[in-house]
C-alpha cells in the first residue's frame, strides 16, 4: 500500500459491473462495462491492494474517460476522449466566457462558444454523467467499506485505518462533483451509499439542498480526511475539503439566495495560516510546467489533477487535451513539449485587453502566441484568428524534456493557495466582518509581485479589479464561468465579449443560461426530472 498514486497505471484498472450503480443516478446512464451483476464483490476485496485500486479509479476518472485511457469509455455513447472530466470541466467553464474559444464544428461546441446551447448538447450530457459516474463510483466504494464488510473479511486495524481515510476521499470526491452539478445544472438528483443499487428514479433536490448536503459533508469528513501536507501527492487532505467549502460559501448567495462572505473569509484564513500550504515563491511559469509536482510549485497546489505521460495515458483529455487542442498555426509543438497541435483553442481579444502588453513583458502571465495570429476573431473556426496561449507546457521548468511528447506529464492545479488569497480579498471586499482589508491588499500584491505585474493601492482593490485578477492569474483553471456568474457578467450585457450571444461583436444572453439546461437524455432516462427556465 505504499505505491504512489503518481505512478499507479490508472489504465490498467478494471473495475468490473458499474451498470447496477449508475442506472441509480438518473435512471439510465448507459454505462460500461456490465459483466457483472454486482459492482465490487467480495472476492475483489480480498486482495489489500484492491482498496486503493479503486480510490485510484476515483481519482483517474478525473483525468481519463475510461479504464484503458480513452479507449474503453466509461460511458457508453461517448468516446473516452469527450468524457474525461477535466476536458468537460474546461469545455463548460471557459469556452461559454471571454477567457476561451475553440474552433472546432463538433456538434453542441459552437453553441457552447456562443452561450446558444440547448438540452440536447453532447457535452452538457458528458458533464452531467461524468459527474455522476463519479458519485456511482464512490457510493458503491462506500458501501463495500462499512465496518460490517470489513470485519466480514478480516481486515487488519492497520488497514481498517487507511480505509477510513480512504473512505473520506470517496466522499470528497462525490462532493466536488455535486459543486460541478450544483454550480452547473442548479438542481439534481442526490444519491448515497444509502440508496439501493438497481434501478429506480433519485428525487431532484433544489440547489440549495444540495449546497446544504455538500456543506454537512465537507464539515463532517474533516473528522476522518489525512490531516493538511500528509497526504501522498496528488491525494486531498483536509486542507482541500476546507478549499472546497470556503467556495461554495462564496458563491453562496448564487446557490442559496443567502449571503457566507464571512464564513468563507474565516476558512480563508484558516488556510492561508495554519495549513501549512505556502505560496510558491518561484516563476509564475514553474505552476505549469511538466515538473509541477517538484519543482517548488507544488507547495501551494492544494488539490492536484495528476497527470503523467506513462502511468495515465489519456490521449485525448486531461492536460493532453488542453495542450494539444491549444497548439496551431505557426505554433511549433516541440516548443511545448508536445508531438504537435489540433489548433482549437485560443483566447478572446477581451480577455488580451486585461494584460498590459502581451508579450509578457509587464505581467508574466500574460503568455501569449501572437506570431501569424490576429487578435480580432472574425471567424472563430479559423485557429488564427484570436490569440494563442503558452501557459501549460510539456517541459520541465530547467528546459528539459518530459517523459514523451504525445502524452503530457503535467498536472493540473485544481485548487492552489493563490486562489485561496483571492477568495479571501474578495470576501473582505464583499462585507465579511473577520476580513482584514490590509491583509486582502497584501496578499493581492503577493500574487502581482511575483507575476512581475507591479503593486496596487487600497484605491485600486476593487471588486472589478479582482474579477480581472482572478482571470490574470486563475485563466484556463477552469474557474471564469462561475466567476463571471457571481460578479453578474456572464449572461446579460453587462459584459460583452466577441462571439457571445453567437454574433462577431457579441451580443447580451439570457438571463436563465447562467444555468445549464438538465439533458434531454437525462430527463428521457428519468422522467422525475424537471428542466430548468428557459430549456
Amino acid at each position: 500500500m505504499k505505491i504512489s498514486f503518481k505512478y499507479i497505471s490508472y489504465f490498467l484498472l478494471f473495475i468490473l459491473g458499474l451498470n447496477m450503480t449508475l442506472t441509480s443516478c438518473t435512471g439510465d446512464l448507459d454505462v460500461t462495462p456490465t459483466d457483472d451483476d454486482e459492482f465490487l464483490s467480495n472476492e475483489f476485496f480480498q486482495d489489500p491492494a484492491s482498496y486503493k485500486q479503486v480510490m485510484a479509479k476515483l481519482y483517474a476518472g478525473l483525468y481519463v474517460g475510461g479504464n484503458d485511457g480513452d479507449g474503453q469509455a466509461d460511458i457508453a455513447g461517448l468516446g473516452g476522449d469527450f468524457s474525461s472530466y477535466l476536458r468537460l470541466m474546461f469545455v463548460t467553464q471557459e469556452f461559454p466566457t471571454d477567457e476561451a474559444i475553440v474552433a472546432w464544428s463538433d456538434d453542441g461546441l459552437p453553441a457552447i462558444n456562443g452561450q446558444k446551447w440547448s438540452p440536447s448538447n453532447q457535452f452538457l450530457y458528458g458533464i452531467f454523467s461524468r459527474a455522476f459516474y463519479e458519485i456511482s463510483v464512490a457510493n458503491e466504494f462506500l458501501r463495500q467499506t462499512t465496518d460490517e464488510k470489513l470485519a466480514s473479511r478480516g481486515v487488519d486495524a492497520n488497514l481498517k485505518a487507511e480505509v477510513t481515510t480512504l473512505r473520506a476521499e470517496a466522499r470528497f470526491l462525490r462532493a466536488f462533483s455535486y459543486v460541478n452539478l450544483m454550480d452547473l445544472f442548479g438542481n439534481v438528483p442526490i444519491t448515497t451509499e444509502n440508496d439501493p443499487v438497481g434501478f429506480f428514479y433519485p428525487e431532484q433536490k433544489t440547489r440549495a439542498e444540495v449546497f446544504a448536503f455538500v456543506e454537512s459533508e465537507l464539515k463532517d469528513m474533516d473528522n476522518t480526511l489525512a490531516a493538511s501536507k500528509t497526504n501522498e501527492y496528488g491525494r486531498v487532505d483536509k486542507t482541500a475539503a476546507k478549499f472546497l467549502l470556503a467556495q461554495i460559501y462564496l458563491n453562496s448567495k448564487v446557490y442559496t439566495g443567502t449571503e457566507r462572505f464571512n464564513d468563507a473569509a474565516v476558512l480563508c484564513n484558516d488556510i492561508i495560516t495554519s495549513s501549512g500550504y505556502t505560496f510558491a515563491e518561484v516563476p509564475y511559469r514553474y505552476l505549469f510546467s511538466a515538473d509541477n509536482n517538484r519543482n517548488g510549485a507544488q507547495s501551494e497546489v492544494i488539490f492536484p489533477i495528476v497527470g503523467d505521460g506513462n502511468a495515465i495515458r489519456a490521449i485525448g483529455g486531461g492536460m493532453s487535451f488542453i495542450l494539444h487542442a491549444s497548439i496551431g498555426g505557426k505554433m511549433a509543438g516541440a516548443d511545448q513539449g508536445m508531438d504537435g497541435g489540433w489548433s482549437g483553442i485560443r483566447v478572446r481579444p477581451e480577455f488580451v485587453q486585461l494584460f498590459p502588453d502581451v508579450n509578457a513583458v509587464s505581467d508574466k502571465r500574460g503568455t501569449f502566441f501572437t506570431d501569424g495570429q490576429t487578435l480580432d476573431i472574425a471567424d472563430y473556426g479559423v485557429f488564427t484568428n484570436g490569440y494563442a496561449v503558452k501557459k501549460f507546457t510539456n517541459i520541465n521548468s530547467d528546459g528539459s524534456a518530459a517523459q514523451r511528447n504525445d502524452m503530457p506529464d503535467t498536472d493540473f492545479p485544481m485548487y492552489r493557495l493563490s486562489d485561496v488569497y483571492l477568495m479571501y480579498a474578495e470576501a473582505t471586499l464583499r462585507g465579511a466582518a473577520s476580513g482584514d482589508a490590509a491583509k486582502a491588499l497584501g496578499y493581492v500584491n503577493k500574487i502581482r509581485a511575483r507575476a512581475g505585474a507591479g503593486i496596487i493601492t487600497s484605491s485600486e482593490l476593487t471588486l472589478d479589479f479582482l474579477l480581472d485578477e482572478r482571470a490574470r492569474e486563475l485563466f484556463w483553471e477552469c474557474h471564469r464561468r462561475t466567476d463571471l456568474i457571481r460578479f453578474g457578467k456572464f449572461s446579460g450585457s453587462s459584459k460583452i465579449w466577441q462571439w457571445k450571444g453567437g454574433v462577431k461583436n457579441g451580443s447580451g444572453t439570457e438571463s436563465f443560461r447562467d444555468l445549464m439546461p438538465i439533458p434531454s437524455r437525462a430527463i428521457q432516462a428519468n422522467p422525475t426530472l424537471k428542466q430548468n427556465p428557459g430549456y
